[in-house]
């Protein structure tokens, strides 16, 4: 039987998204979908026909039993989500316009919650070192005890040969800086091999607008990174590898209805295709582009497409 290939490690709480734009307000609507960046990555990796599997940590509470009965369903191993005796994480999303959004947290800094309380004794570190690939969010390097277990599990893994997966995704709300958000990340990029970041992160955390430039210094910069790539929302991406290959491709024309786990879904196909099934860097983009373009089709940060839609997708477009 075939273990699991990617291990996705960090927050898993649940999205609270507006059914409609705008301030909240009485009497205002709102639905409940899985959140966090790594659960997001490894259903998308689970969709695409690959195994994966979440570590985490969730309350003893209702939302942390649909948290993992709603991963199973989506063929996401859970041996490795852990229950705390608190509540679970909270992400309330503010929905503007053309489906970008905003979010604020209960959750650190503000108030304990499950997802930051993941412990060394809480991982069985050996087994997750098996995957081939483990991912992480930069969220979650923001806060202790997580932090400390992220930073062993990629410290392991990158001397292992593990292909060590970052995504910074830097929210506001977690952090007292961009200054203080990259310094912290900074630690964790001498261990990743391939770093995956939306333009936010290039303007806010790197202060500069060359993302073509930055790529290349960062992996210039970093021995231990192989590859970057720039997620450009309607743009499209690019990416550039230590070797000097780099590809840019358009994003797919679309009416977003909501861009949550974009990014995400952006990931999730491009660890699939090119890292796990070594397609082309084109190709592996292109199907990347994808993903992206048909999660925000619909509501919810882990709504994402299954392997014959994608393809079909972007073998008609």
């Amino acid at each position: 039987m075939q273990g699991i290939e990617v291990y996705c490690v960090g927050e898993l709480l649940v999205d609270i998204i507006p059914k409609y734009e705008g301030k909240y307000y009485e009497g205002f609507e709102l639905e409940t979908h899985l959140g966090g960046a790594p659960a997001n990555v490894c259903i998308g990796i689970s969709l695409l026909n690959h195994k994966s599997g979440v570590v985490a940590s969730v309350g003893n509470d209702p939302f942390g039993d649909f948290l993992i009965d709603f991963l199973k369903e989506k063929g996401v191993d859970t041996k490795h989500i852990v229950r705390k005796n608190m509540r679970t994480s909270l992400a309330f999303v503010i929905l503007k316009e053309r489906g970008e959004r905003d979010f604020f947290f209960y959750a650190k800094p503000w108030t304990s919650t499950a997802f930051s309380e993941l412990e060394s004794s809480d991982i069985l570190i050996d087994d997750i070192l098996k995957a081939k690939v483990v991912y992480t969010s930069g969220l979650s390097t923001a806060f202790e005890p997580i932090s400390s277990v992220i930073k062993q599990i990629f410290v392991n893994g990158y001397k292992k040969g593990v292909v060590t997966v970052f995504d910074p995704n830097y929210r506001k709300d977690a952090w007292n800086s961009e200054q203080e958000a990259l310094k912290v990340m900074e630690e964790y990029f001498q261990y990743t091999r391939f770093l995956s970041m939306g333009m936010d992160e290039v303007r806010n955390m790197f202060k500069v607008s060359d993302h073509k430039k930055l790529a290349r210094d960062l992996v210039s910069s970093y021995e231990s990174l192989n590859t970057v790539a720039i997620r450009m929302g309607d743009k499209g991406a690019y990416v550039y590898t230590k070797e000097g290959e780099e590809v840019e491709a358009p994003a797919y024309k679309i009416e977003a209805v909501d861009t949550t786990g974009a990014g995400d879904a952006w990931t999730s196909a491009f660890i699939v295709y090119r890292i796990l099934e070594s397609k082309s860097l084109e190709a592996s983009v292109k199907y990347a582009n994808g993903a992206g373009a048909l999660k925000c089709l619909r509501k919810g940060g882990a709504s994402f497409p299954r392997r014959e839609e994608l393809e079909n997708f972007v073998n008609i477009h």
